[in-house]
């Protein structure tokens, strides 16, 4: 109500809406209503049909996707361990930082701010130890996917997480170590910063060693919560098998440090040792300097990363001898009481054949021409097996085949051609005491293993097979081809003890035990032609000569000095190694009583 200047008041009009009742429409105009309704349900369930009939696939495709989580393999690999179970190669896991400086965030922080990246290198400095100025400088290069640091482990990535910075990427990914260092580099090898075999097992047995992952492909809630239900049996499955190896890590530091120590002292170019159980061919020690460490490849020239004593060839010399004289013996050509004629000095072919020493030793019997290492007593004895049988006596041998072992890279030796070696008599006189064929370290270590064992060729190995969590493989059964009688390996082992014990392997002897030996200085050809003054030194000793199963090698390439042989170089470091694998393998006394005699003096 509303008054007027004269105070009278005036009731106002307010406007009302009409309501039309519904029987008062125009049925034209329901119609059109109707249509209008109907027309939008049925647009509405043709959209449904459409969706949950047509699109339905590529929708549930398009979902899949958003709530699927794609998991890469890390590309793991199994761990190698020694014949004790001592680690040798492992994966450990590392990290990668990434930093997202648009996306900075801290704790305390509201939930859109972007932090300064002061701020945050800042606080990264302490963890990473590195000055937050070289961090700034950095993060300072982009807005997002900065590498900040590499190789991180993981204690410094769980303080780096704890942080509980945004904008912080940890990337785990494996990393391959070696926690024997160098001591094993030779047969393990390595792999480089893409993670590919570069040598040794890791590179030959890259199919085995390499864990067989799968890419994952986890579903999630709306929550985050893990949907298992669509994984394929196995998907998780990881299996901890460790590829072990028959190498002793106690022996083959023996042998390192021995080896390192007179490859200094006679200033030789390298050297190697190997130790062989003969009934089996397992490998105790493969041993070579100077070599590399793994972990830190890039920092030697690329010629060591190779094993040599499986992949060069070599004359071997005076270590040779007992081979041949076990060939002529097992063929008739000679008998163990038979004696030669060393005369000192031998032409044959018109090619000059003389002793090292150049003096005659007279009418000596085999044990001595070992122990004096007389050249031309062996060119006498082999003079009496027919050059042909000789030849292939040689090839059966397998001088000119590679090697039946799992040892990398191992390479066959070379022989002269039947027709070569039958038509010139040099040829089997140079052979009779080691030279004028080559052959690996190796090689000559499986042949000796064959006079150990009763004359059975084994094949030598480096592994036993995989093996699930700490159980250990037990070692392989005796095996190989019989090729010599074991009368005939029983007497020259005989011989090679007389060495020992009365010629050049004096240095090995050892009280309470029978060992036998061979020393051998060879003169070192390259192409063919023999280099002058240059030498390779050597030495192969068998134990126990009553029970006979180790077979020690010892070779320096090159050593310097003219008081540089078998006997002064490769003998010593034998000795050390021979020391050792009596104390670990508990090998008892050949004579309990001599080496009581010496404990009570």
């Amino acid at each position: 109500m509303t008054r007027l200047s004269g105070g009278r008041p005036v009731r106002s009009r307010r406007s009302r809406a009409r309501v039309v009742p519904l029987t008062q429409v125009p049925p034209k105009r329901l119609l059109i209503i109707f249509w209008i309704l109907a027309a939008g349900l049925l647009g509405l369930i043709g959209r449904m049909a459409w969706l949950q009939l047509v699109q339905a696939p590529a929708l549930e495709q398009r979902a899949r996707q958003l709530q699927t989580q794609r998991t890469q393999p890390l590309g793991q690999r199994r761990p190698i361990v020694d014949r004790t179970g001592r680690l040798v190669a492992m994966d450990e896991k590392r990290f990668r930082l990434w930093a997202h400086p648009r996306y900075f965030n801290m704790p305390g922080d509201a939930p859109n701010a972007v932090r300064p990246v002061e701020d945050v290198a800042a606080v990264l400095a302490d963890p990473l130890a590195r000055p937050a100025s070289e961090l700034l400088e950095a993060m300072g290069t982009q807005a997002s996917g900065i590498k900040l640091a590499e190789e991180l482990a993981p204690e410094t990535a769980d303080r780096i997480g704890a942080l509980g910075i945004s904008g912080l990427d940890l990337e785990p990914y494996p990393q391959r170590v070696y926690p024997q260092a160098s001591l094993f580099a030779n047969v393990v090898g390595f792999l480089n910063v893409e993670r590919q075999p570069q040598a040794g097992l890791e590179q030959s047995r890259d199919g085995d060693l390499a864990r067989h992952e799968q890419t994952r492909y986890l579903r999630r809630g709306a929550d985050g919560t893990p949907l298992p239900a669509n994984l394929s049996p196995g998907a998780f499955y990881g299996d901890d098998l460790r590829l072990q190896l028959t190498l002793d890590s106690r022996l083959q530091q023996v042998a390192m440090t021995a080896l390192a120590e007179q490859v200094t002292k006679w200033k030789a170019q390298k050297g190697a040792a190997i130790v062989m159980d003969a009934t089996n061919g397992e490998l105790l020690v493969l041993a070579s300097t100077p070599t590399y460490d793994p972990n830190r490849y890039w920092d030697f020239p690329t010629g060591r990363f190779r094993e040599w004593s499986v992949q060069d060839l070599y004359e071997p010399g005076s270590t040779f001898k007992p081979i041949n004289l076990a060939l002529a013996l097992q063929d008739g050509a000679i008998e163990p009481t038979d004696r030669v004629n060393d005369v000192g000095q031998l032409t044959i072919g018109g090619w000059p054949i003389f002793n090292h020493d150049k003096r005659a030793n007279g009418l000596v019997d085999f044990a001595t021409v070992l122990q004096v290492s007389s050249n031309v007593g062996m060119v006498q004895a082999m003079s009496r097996l027919n050059d042909d049988a000789y030849w292939n006596w040689m090839q059966r041998l397998g001088i000119n085949q590679r090697p039946d072992t799992d040892l990398p890279g191992a390479v066959a030796g070379q022989l002269k051609s039947k027709q070569q070696f039958t038509s010139q008599p040099i040829e089997p006189a140079t052979t009779a005491f080691g030279q004028g064929f080559s052959l690996t370290p190796l090689k000559l270590v499986q042949l000796h293993a064959m006079l150990a064992n009763g004359g059975k060729l084994i094949s030598p190995h480096i592994t036993r097979g995989f093996r699930s969590g700490d159980a250990l493989a037990p070692a392989a059964a005796p095996s190989g081809q019989q090729l010599l009688k074991p009368e005939v390996t029983r007497t020259v082992l005989q011989w090679m003890e007389s060495v020992v014990d009365l010629g050049s392997g004096k240095g090995v002897k050892t009280p309470g035990y029978r060992i036998g030996g061979k020393t051998g200085t060879a003169q070192k050809a390259l192409n063919g032609i023999y280099l002058p003054g240059a030498k390779i030194c050597s030495f192969v000793a068998t134990l126990p000569i009553e029970d006979p199963r180790y077979v020690v090698f010892v070779v320096v390439d090159e050593p310097q000095g003219e008081n540089a042989y078998g006997s002064t170089v490769a003998v010593p470091v034998a000795k050390q190694i021979i020391d050792a694998l009596l104390v670990v393998e508990r090998i008892a006394p050949s004579k309990p009583a001599e080496l009581n005699k010496l404990l009570n003096s």
